[in-house]
């Protein structure tokens, strides 16, 4: 936004301005060229002002009613906006839990190896083809193609089946509730009914906030209140050009506050349109596709096994008993250590070598060129 926040009020991609100005500038026009065919016509400036009282109270009562009726539809639609990007990002979480409490109770043994892994990535997969489903229903886009992980190894007549369906995201949610039924009979899954009955309780969550996310296109804004408040945006369009035109004295006055009021008018009533049904194509809609992307992103890094388990941790009970804290970079500090690992493998190469003999000096000498380079990397960093 830069410093004073106004550069972006030039950015043309996803501006309502260029709708209203289509409204705002005839408006404009009109006003200043009745009020030069008034002049023209009647010659009277007294006339003007017999008659500007009458009309301002008209058009204010009747642009108190409509203003009071565009910030209300205007309310409206930021909250379905926002409440349709809380539900999907809470099915989400609902959704990617569930899954994740499932890898966290895999079996590590090494003869189950196989199994757990076959059941891993089925999982993984059905969990974005899942979320997926569910925002294909309730995306209004004209493409509602998104990025499923790959299905290579499904059985063709369950995708067939899964095609024909109704709501697909209810046979997919059966497929996984039955997919970690039987992990869990089978030793996959190693953990107390009871604690995986969680995965079962969020799965069915999910399905509910997917519910909620439906109704906000099962139902739209009111009609009679859409038809309303458009008719009588346009004969506020028709009534600021004549009240300006008769009442102000200046014509290029009633030109610009003409276009001024117009153009404000419109500007609220189109933020409204646009926010209404945030699951479409629009550019101010919710993100679809980044949003199934980025599922499909954390899904796989939960197949690492680096992910599986935690971290090894050297517990030194001098030093971590202190508990102290210090304000550091993870990427600093990782290409730290990697320097300090590279300069103690130096240091073991030159004790070696000098047991050795001088044979193995170009070795040495590599060897620590590569660590000083990494230690200066790292400093460069940090």
């Amino acid at each position: 936004h830069g410093r004073w926040a106004l550069a972006f009020i030039w950015r043309k991609r996803g501006s309502v301005f260029p709708k209203a100005l289509v409204f705002a500038v005839p408006c404009g026009m009109l006003a200043f060229l009745m009020h030069l065919g008034w002049d023209l016509i009647v010659h009277d400036s007294s006339s003007r002002e017999d008659k500007s009282g009458l009309g301002s109270s008209v058009l204010s009562g009747f642009t108190f009613i409509l203003g009071f009726l565009i910030v209300f539809r205007s309310q409206q639609a930021y909250l379905r906006w926002w409440e349709g990007g809380t539900l999907m990002q809470q099915l989400r979480g609902e959704w990617f839990n569930a899954y994740s409490s499932c890898i966290a109770f895999l079996n590590s043994s090494e003869e189950m190896q196989p199994q757990v892994q076959k059941f891993m990535h089925q999982l993984a997969r059905l969990t974005s083809m899942l979320y997926g489903s569910a925002l294909t229903e309730v995306s209004e886009m004209q493409d509602n193609s998104f990025d499923f992980l790959e299905l290579e190894g499904f059985s063709v007549e369950s995708l067939e089946f899964l095609h024909t369906c109704n709501n697909k995201c209810e046979i997919v949610l059966q497929w996984i509730q039955r997919l970690v039924h039987e992990a869990s009979r089978t030793g996959v899954i190693l953990v107390e009914p009871p604690i995986l009955s969680r995965v079962y309780n969020q799965l069915g969550n999910g399905i509910v906030l997917l519910n909620n996310a439906q109704k906000l296109n099962a139902f739209p804004i009111p009609f009679p209140l859409a038809q309303m408040i458009t008719v009588m945006l346009l004969l506020h369009w028709v009534l600021t050009a004549t009240v300006t035109a008769t009442a102000v004295q200046s014509r290029y006055w009633a030109g610009f506050i003409s276009f001024v009021v117009i153009f404000a008018f419109w500007c609220i009533h189109y933020i409204a349109v646009e926010l209404e049904q945030p699951f479409g194509d629009d550019v101010n809609d919710l993100p679809l596709i980044e949003m199934q992307k980025d599922l499909n992103a954390s899904l796989r890094d939960l197949l690492s096994d680096q992910a599986r388990f935690p971290p090894g941790f050297d517990f030194d009970a001098e030093h971590h008993t202190r508990l102290e804290s210090n304000k550091v970079s993870l990427h600093n500090y990782i290409s730290a250590m990697s320097s300090k690992s590279l300069t103690d493998a130096c240091a073991s190469s030159i004790s070696g070598g000098k047991a050795s003999g001088a044979g193995d000096a170009p070795a040495i000498i590599a060897t620590a060129s590569a660590a000083e380079g990494a230690a200066t990397s790292g400093r460069r960093a940090a």
